[in-house]
């Protein structure tokens, strides 16, 4: 084609230059619509304003969320995550082959963002990868806190509120610290380094 330039005059090209920018430099350097639309597909969710990326040191974890069946919870979970609610949180109570628990801010499974969850309990089995609110004996008692299924756990079902699933990175969740003690606790737990709304990425 015409337009197309040889590779010897593409080699006499300039390339730009960031190798002298610093690191803070580099990051505020704008990204192209273009390569943001493929980050976005490159996580192949079916719909990206209620698909989270949650951000583990072992790899990225990608969960879609259930609007349709637990239409609150999934509103507030975007509203905190976009606050930046979750940065930084711990997964305290990871117990191996049931599952992992995060989104306390006092790191104790006693916190929380203070504004109670009327429970949207629904037909959605606790199975692998399912990830639904934790709460205590109350039923409207959940708030910011959540947990990843391990494995299938029957006996939750119907008691808890689903209202996500991990579609991928299911293996670093696996990889996440496992507590020690019968309750789960986790001494120097694994953190969320960040969780974002995919369609804001």
């Amino acid at each position: 084609m015409a337009n197309l330039l040889d590779k010897s005059k593409t080699k006499n090209l300039s390339k730009p230059n960031t190798k002298n920018l610093e690191d803070k430099q580099t990051k505020q350097l704008e990204m192209s619509e273009t390569r943001a639309k493929k980050i976005k597909h490159s996580y192949q969710v079916k719909d990206a304003e209620n698909s989270l990326l949650l951000q583990t040191k072992y790899g990225d974890v990608v969960i879609e969320m259930f609007p349709n069946d637990a239409p609150n919870h999934v509103a507030r979970i975007k509203e905190l995550v976009r606050q930046g609610f979750y940065n930084g949180l711990k997964f305290h109570r990871v117990i191996d082959g049931f599952m992992a628990q995060a989104g306390c801010p006092r790191g104790d499974g006693t916190g929380g963002s203070g504004h109670k969850l009327k429970a949207e309990f629904n037909r959605i089995p606790h199975k692998r990868g399912i990830v639904s609110m934790a709460r205590a004996m109350n039923p409207d008692s959940a708030d910011s806190q959540f947990f990843i299924c391990y494995a299938d756990c029957p006996w939750l079902d119907g008691q808890y509120t689903v209202w996500g699933e991990v579609t991928s990175g299911m293996e670093f969740i696996d990889q996440l610290k496992k507590g020690e003690d019968p309750n789960g606790m986790v001494r120097e737990p694994d953190e969320i380094i960040a969780l974002s709304v995919i369609s804001d990425i």
